[in-house]
């Protein structure tokens, strides 16, 4: 009784009063980087004197060369995409169907180069892939070639290195579907006469095609918009159309025409969102059933891509039955190792070579920040600290590297001001708008982060921002809002809110229960959502490359221009730092993740 009576003030206050706390966050966006990206398009339509005009888009439209560096876009992203999904999918399904221990460990693995720095990886790469790197070394060793292989600076390096940055997202996304599959689902379809094939095809892999489908969308979108790994791993033909846009801008000064390509971008995430939503349906990436689950009459597409997706399933289905069947016949089960058995060793098998694949490249540029050499070959000529010496001693790395770190604190503590309150009233609160609401908050993980980078200059420039530790700030807590509030919102659905309401039937107001009864609840949720935003900014090159105006540099931005002009192993010494850091990181956030969930 006392819980309900606690309950109907809520339901009397005045709306204004229940949702103000996702009002800042809503203005901060809509300051920050509504107003300048729209500012931004707006110039991609106007002359210099203020007029409406076609002319960039003309030229635009005119050449074939910006199609066709799109048509690059499309593809190296489409092939990335395809890839992450390809080999992620049999790791997701291993950590999904695993013991809830061994699921954390190997998850630790998979995160590692997730929150690793974008140019730490490209960079160990480099050190892999390269004329005098690990592989071309063990391939000549073995005999297997004569001269060095071309690894890099071509499609197959874009390729490794594309693949290796998306898969981590890929799997995630996944897992947290998968994880909510009833196992006893395909043995129950396995009692019924359904081989292994049949089984998994026809059952299992369509209750997770909606975590495959938010896979694919995200890594698809994040993809279109890279440029640090194709430049640094691709060759001219692996141009992207963010190159484009950054030449047009930080070379060129030509902020209409970039303008004008920085909208083809645009409109483009937006047609395959759109088509997507007509597919699947939006809903799919919060883990949601798909259109072709639910709506499949109501939606001519999604209809015939559910008649077509079952026949398809139910002949890969029967393919890998006629191929279990063979193998049997040549190779006759053993009565001690049971086909299932059998079946679940060469999964993990194949589930921790990609694991490998992941985790392993980035350690490969710990021992060549060892080297005694000025350049990098493999193996490194041990032992020196010469490089470790160089950043501690370069005033330019050392205030690079202390600018990131307190920009990343508070961009990351702003991230948490404004979106924590938000994802309290978009789980708790019933408003309208809801969706479109979440929608815009989210939204700056949808837009290519080029194209805020870009607004954000143009927009600083009359603010007087550009090159101050202010505008990054800004900035990084833009693109970690997001992050800050999928993460919160998370924790808060699996929250039991009949906690607050006995608090509340103790006397305590809301200030007092939120205080003392929910955050220590959550607090482990937060911890992870601080992280996220700090990880972000930290390792954020983007926004960096045009706010810091070469004043304020970061040290991904300082990475960024070495690596840019030479490669040698000081830059190895700054990762293997940064790989140390993030490590620890991600070690003592597992560790307060466990021991909340030991109490």
């Amino acid at each position: 009784m006392s819980a309900l009576a606690t309950s109907r003030p809520a339901r009397a206050r005045p709306d204004w009063i229940r949702l103000w706390p996702i009002v800042p966050a809503l203005l901060f966006l809509a300051v920050f980087f509504l107003y300048p990206v729209a500012q931004l398009l707006w110039l991609s339509a106007v002359d210099r004197a203020g007029a409406l005009t076609a002319t960039h888009y003309t030229r635009l439209f005119e050449s074939a060369l910006y199609f066709r560096v799109l048509k690059i876009t499309f593809e190296i992203a489409a092939w990335t995409t395809l890839f992450s999904i390809v080999f992620g999918y049999p790791v997701a399904y291993y950590l999904a169907t695993s013991s809830a221990r061994k699921r954390n460990t190997l998850m630790l693995w998979v995160l590692l180069p997730f929150w690793t720095s974008f140019l730490v990886r490209t960079f160990a790469w480099i050190v892999l892939l390269g004329r005098n790197g690990a592989i071309n070394k063990w391939l000549q060793a073995l005999g297997i070639t004569d001269a060095p292989v071309a690894l890099i600076y071509n499609f197959a390096g874009t390729m490794i290195g594309m693949t290796h940055a998306m898969m981590p997202l890929a799997i995630m996304t996944m897992v947290s579907v998968m994880e909510n599959i009833d196992a006893n689902l395909p043995r129950a379809a396995s009692t019924l006469g359904a081989r292994g094939g049949q089984a998994f095809w026809r059952i299992y892999f369509p209750l997770s095609l909606p975590g495959v489908a938010a896979a694919g969308l995200l890594v698809f979108i994040t993809a279109l918009g890279f440029f640090i790994t194709p430049q640094l791993l691709g060759g001219r033909t692996e141009t992207m159309i963010t190159q484009i846009i950054i030449t047009q801008i930080q070379e060129m000064m030509n902020w209409s025409f970039g303008g004008a390509v920085a909208m083809l971008l645009l409109v483009t995430a937006l047609l395959v969102f759109y088509l997507y939503d007509r597919a699947l349906g939006m809903s799919t990436l919060a883990g949601g059933a798909t259109t072709t689950q639910g709506e499949g009459k109501r939606n001519p597409i999604a209809a015939f891509g559910a008649w077509a997706g079952g026949h398809l399933l139910d002949l890969i289905g029967r393919a890998c039955d006629a191929v279990a069947i063979a193998y049997e016949k040549i190779v006759p089960p053993r009565p001690d190792k049971p086909r299932r058995e059998r079946s679940r060793l060469t999964l993990a098998g194949a589930a921790l070579l990609i694991i490998f694949f992941l985790a392993a490249p980035t350690f490969f540029i710990v021992p060549v920040s060892f080297t005694t050499d000025a350049f990098i070959e493999w193996p490194p000529k041990f032992f020196s600290l010469r490089w470790y010496e160089a950043f501690f001693s370069s005033s330019i790395w050392i205030s690079a590297a202390v600018r990131s770190l307190v920009v990343a604190t508070i961009a990351a503590a702003l991230a948490m001001l404004v979106g924590a309150p938000a994802a309290f009233v978009l789980v708790r609160q019933r408003m309208m708008g809801k969706t479109a609401a979440m929608a815009f908050i989210l939204s700056p993980l949808i837009i290519p982060r080029i194209i805020i980078a870009i607004a954000l200059f143009y927009f600083y420039a009359r603010l007087g921002l550009v090159g101050s530790s202010v505008g990054l700030i800004l900035g990084h807590a833009i693109l970690a809002v997001p992050y800050v509030v999928v993460t919160v919102m998370a924790v808060l659905k699996t929250y039991d809110e009949r906690l607050d309401q006995a608090a509340g039937s103790l006397g305590a107001n809301r200030a007092q229960t939120l205080w003392h009864i929910t955050f220590p609840l959550i607090r482990t949720g937060l911890i992870a959502a601080f992280l996220f935003a700090f990880i972000t900014s930290l390792d954020e090159l983007t926004i960096a490359l045009f706010v810091s105006g070469g004043v304020a540099t970061t040290l991904p931005k300082q990475m960024w221009d070495d690596a840019l002009l030479k490669v040698n192993p000081t830059l190895a010494a700054v990762s293997t730092l940064l790989l140390v850091f993030v490590t620890a990181m991600i070690l003592i956030a597992e560790f307060l993740r466990r021991r909340a969930a030991g109490r």
